[in-house]
C-alpha cells in the first residue's frame, strides 16, 4: 500500500508499505479521509513521544476492508471511524477507568502506524459507526472527541464567559462546544483576521486581532476577567498570558500541546489568592459516542473547518501547508 511515512524528524515521503496485519480481536479500514493535527507536527519536529520511522495520522475514517475471526459487530464495506488510544485495560488507571492516562497507552499514529495510509488497523473496541456521514466530517471526530472529555472537566455554568486563545480548526470547534454547553459570551483571539471571522461565523461573540492593543480591548470586554480562559495554541508564551484575564474562581484550560519540556510561569499566590483552578486535558476519554453524535446532529459544523483536501501522494505537501499557509485550517487527504 502507499503510506506517508516521517523516517526522522523533518523527513517526510510517500513509501510503498506492507498492508497492517491483523489479529483476530481487530479491524482493516480502508481509509477514506484522514486529518492532519498539530501533533502530527510536533511528531515531524521531533517534539512528540513517538518513535522513527513512523506511519502517522490518528483522525481519519473509512470503511472495514477485513476483520479477525473474533470480531462480531463489523462487516466488510461499515462505514466507520476509529478511537486512536488503545489503553492495556490492566494498569493501574485503566482499572480507575481512566484509560487516557494508561501507563501502557499505544496510540494509532503516534507508537504504531497510522493512517496516512490506504490501510490502517485498530482493535474492535476502538472502532465505532459513522452511519452515512461524510468520511471528510467523520475524520473530524477525534478532535472534537478531545474537546468534549476536556468539557466534562471544566464544568462551564450557564452564562459564562469564556476566552479561547487560537481560532484555529481545535479553537473552531472549542468555541461552538463552549457555546453549546451555555457560555453566554465567547471572546476568540487570534494572528490571522480572517481565522477571526470564521471564529465568529461558528459563534464567536467577540474577535479580537493579537495585536498591541490585544490586553486593552480584552480588559474592556470583562474588567473582573473570564470566567474560563483556554489556550488552543501550545504556545508557552500565550499560556502564561492566561492568567491575566482570569476572573477569581475562574478555570484556565490548558488543551494546546505544549512542547514537551516546556516550561511557563504561573502567578502562584494568584492562584491561592483567587481560588483558580488550572485544568489540563489530555486525548479523549470515552468521548466518541457524544462526538458523533453532536456531528451527525449538526450541533457541531466540521465542513467550515476543512480548507484543503489532497491526495495521499501530495502527503509532503500537506505537511507544509500545516506549517506554512496562512490560509489553511483543517487538511485532510483523500484516498
Amino acid at each position: 500500500m502507499k503510506a506517508g511515512t516521517i523516517s526522522a524528524p523533518h523527513c517526510v515521503s510517500v513509501i510503498d508499505a506492507p498492508e497492517p496485519r491483523i489479529g483476530a480481536d481487530d479491524v482493516l479500514i480502508r481509509v477514506r479521509a484522514a486529518g492532519i493535527c498539530g501533533t502530527d507536527i510536533h511528531i515531524l519536529k521531533g517534539e512528540y513521544e513517538a518513535h522513527y520511522p513512523l506511519i502517522p495520522g490518528h483522525e481519519f475514517s473509512g470503511e472495514v476492508a477485513a476483520v479477525g475471526e473474533k470480531v462480531t459487530r463489523f462487516r466488510i464495506g461499515d462505514r466507520v471511524t476509529a478511537d486512536p488510544n488503545i489503553p492495556c485495560s490492566r494498569c493501574y488507571f485503566c482499572q480507575r477507568n481512566e484509560p487516557n492516562q494508561c501507563e501502557r497507552l499505544a496510540a494509532i499514529g503516534v507508537t504504531r502506524d497510522g493512517a496516512f495510509a490506504e490501510y490502517v488497523s485498530a482493535p474492535e473496541g476502538n472502532v465505532f459507526p459513522i452511519g452515512e456521514l461524510p468520511y471528510s466530517h467523520a475524520a473530524l471526530i477525534e478532535p472534537l472527541a478531545c474537546v468534549v472529555w476536556g468539557l466534562r472537566m471544566v464544568e462551564i455554568q450557564p452564562g459564562d464567559s469564556a476566552l479561547i486563545f487560537g481560532a484555529g480548526p481545535m479553537g473552531c470547534l472549542l468555541i461552538q462546544a463552549v457555546k453549546r454547553a451555555g457560555a453566554a459570551r465567547i471572546a476568540a483571539v487570534d494572528q490571522q483576521a480572517w481565522r477571526l471571522e470564521l471564529a465568529a461565523a461558528l459563534g464567536a461573540t467577540e474577535t479580537i486581532l493579537a495585536d498591541e492593543h490585544l490586553e486593552r480591548r480584552l480588559r474592556a470586554l470583562e474588567p473582573r476577567g473570564f470566567d474560563l480562559v483556554t489556550d488552543a495554541t501550545g504556545v508557552p508564551a500565550v499560556i502564561e498570558s492566561l492568567f491575566s484575564y482570569a476572573k477569581a474562581r475562574a478555570k484556565i484550560w490548558l488543551f494546546g500541546v505544549a512542547p514537551i519540556g516546556a516550561q511557563v510561569k504561573i502567578p502562584a499566590y494568584n492562584v491561592f489568592r483567587r481560588d483558580w483552578k488550572i485544568i489540563g486535558s489530555f486525548a479523549v476519554n470515552r468521548t466518541f459516542p457524544q462526538s458523533i453524535a453532536l456531528i451527525a446532529h449538526g450541533a457541531i459544523q466540521v465542513e467550515p473547518l476543512i480548507s484543503h483536501r489532497l491526495p495521499l501522494t501530495d502527503f509532503a505537501e500537506g505537511m507544509t501547508i500545516v506549517q506554512r499557509d496562512p490560509k489553511r485550517v483543517k487538511v485532510q487527504f483523500e484516498l
